[in-house]
């Protein structure tokens, strides 16, 4: 604080949103002012704008809806409130199908039980774009210790006036039309669904069971703990997946995280498939079956396997920043079959320009129907395929801040070679991405809200992604 002023508020989008711990910067006070700052900018472009307001089942987040409803009707902007916790994609598809302005949705995604969030999607139903984040940070910091006096947080929990609505049955209706469901149910699969007490409950596992197709469910209820873990769909939280899959003779597991929009996959005998792995797998299946003859699009992050099922099929690769509004971008404008990041989340032609976790579920449920083989089966079919084998690595590696400082300005160095190879390529799409001779490669990205460096390599082997990812690691710290 300086003199009479306050300084404004934390709230600053990252690639996904704005994400702060629960009472600390997550508070209502902050949430007015966001909600505040996307009136004021929804106002500038439409007189009498319409915005859904959505929520997952995190604590408090029907509360934090309810104040967002408030501060937005006392602006004069339209309420459209889903009536129960409700997945990003569902919420994205109901932007489109109403042709409203975009939507709030109060969800920290796969983050842990502390944190809470807040998504902001424009009338596309895409992640908005950062142009549209600056905006809105900009009047936040116009807006700080300016904002009105408004109803305390339990207040409003039923709004005169406001509207609700449930996205539900439109979104699952639409997964009809990608899906083929007849190929599911001659093949009479067994699945566990698992949404780790997230918003995926009640939408894969209804889908399935109203297309006559069985799945066992586990982490239905709400859980605002989410079992102390997280709903992130990494391979260590999905270990009860993993136990009921096999338990049950099952032919795959399927999760969805906390907002449905990423998936995670245990394959029947219990192993994790990377979801770098089920990008490529899903998107050569998709061009085989739906006869899309479109490229893919990837962020740099993601696997190189995916160059090559594109080479294989003569198609184009869209390489983007971190971050799926970029590939949300080229859904819109129908350049390609499938898009994904390997952090879990795609979408495909025709779709949403955002990540859909169940739908990535139900392709790989339909992909092991159609082909009758178990994942780890068709994965070494598409090694044959391609020619070559693809095993990417990803680390998080934290740093205390002489290192990251020093970091900083190594990264901005020229590299000619890189721990005693040489560099084919040096590429700055997001971070620095070292291509080297023999085709393996080592991403370094800095995060721009936490002391860490995350660390992605991919080589011909596990043994060689391993041992890459651990040598830039000594480069890191030397």
């Amino acid at each position: 604080m300086t003199g009479n002023r306050i300084a404004p508020p934390p709230i600053k989008f990252g690639t996904s949103g704005w994400r702060a711990i629960i009472a600390d910067q997550f508070t209502f006070a902050n949430v007015r002012l966001a909600v505040e700052a996307i009136a004021g900018h929804v106002l500038s472009n439409s007189k009498k704008p319409v915005l859904i307001v959505g929520h997952d089942p995190r604590f408090f987040s029907e509360d934090f809806a309810a104040v967002a409803a408030t501060v937005l009707r006392a602006r004069g902007v339209r309420v459209l409130l889903c009536e129960h916790s409700t997945p990003t994609p569902a919420i994205s598809y109901e932007i489109l199908r109403r042709k409203t302005d975009g939507a709030i949705n109060f969800t920290a995604s796969h983050n842990p039980a502390e944190y809470h969030g807040l998504k902001f999607s424009g009338p596309d139903g895409g992640p908005a774009l950062p142009e549209v984040t600056k905006d809105i940070e900009a009047r936040v910091a116009r807006l700080a210790g300016k904002t009105p006096e408004a109803p305390a947080h339990g207040a409003g929990s039923r709004h005169d006036g406001v509207e609700r609505i449930d996205p539900r049955p439109a979104y699952l209706a639409r997964l009809m039309d990608l899906v083929n469901f007849a190929v599911l149910r001659s093949a009479k699969l067994n699945l566990v669904c698992d949404p780790l007490h997230g918003c995926g409950a009640g939408y894969l596992d209804r889908v399935l069971a109203g297309q006559g197709i069985p799945a066992h469910s586990i982490r239905t209820n709400r859980d605002v703990l989410f079992d102390g873990q997280g709903p992130d769909v990494s391979d260590s939280n999905l270990a009860p997946l993993r136990v009921a899959v096999l338990e049950r003779g099952a032919n795959a597991g399927l999760a969805t995280d906390g907002d449905a929009d990423r998936f995670g996959v245990i394959d029947a005998d219990g192993s994790f498939v990377q979801p770098n792995h089920v990008l490529a797998l899903l998107y050569d299946y998709i061009v085989d079956t739906r006869g899309w003859k479109l490229g893919t699009a990837r962020s740099v992050a993601t696997t190189h396997l995916l160059d090559a099922v594109a080479k294989v099929h003569g198609q184009p690769v869209y390489q983007t920043p971190v971050g799926f509004k970029y590939i949300g971008e080229l859904v819109k404008r129908d350049k390609i079959a499938l898009g994904g990041e390997e952090s879990a989340g795609l979408s495909i032609r025709g779709h949403v320009p955002e990540k859909d976790g169940i739908l990535a579920c139900l392709l790989v449920a339909e992909m092991i129907a159609t082909r009758r083989a178990s994942l780890a089966e068709q994965l070494r079919a598409l090694f044959r395929k391609v020619g070559a084998e693809f095993w990417p690595v990803r680390v998080n590696l934290h740093l205390p801040g002489d290192v990251q400082a020093q970091l900083v300005e190594r990264l901005k160095g020229n590299f000619a070679s890189f721990l005693g190879r040489r560099v084919a390529k040096a590429d700055r799409t997001d971070g620095l991405k070292l291509i080297l001779e023999d085709g393996t490669w080592a991403l370094m990205r800095l995060s721009g809200t936490e002391p860490l460096v995350r660390v992605y390599t991919e080589a011909g082997s596990r043994e060689a992604a391993n041992s890459l990812a651990a040598e830039v690691q000594k480069w890191v710290f030397a």
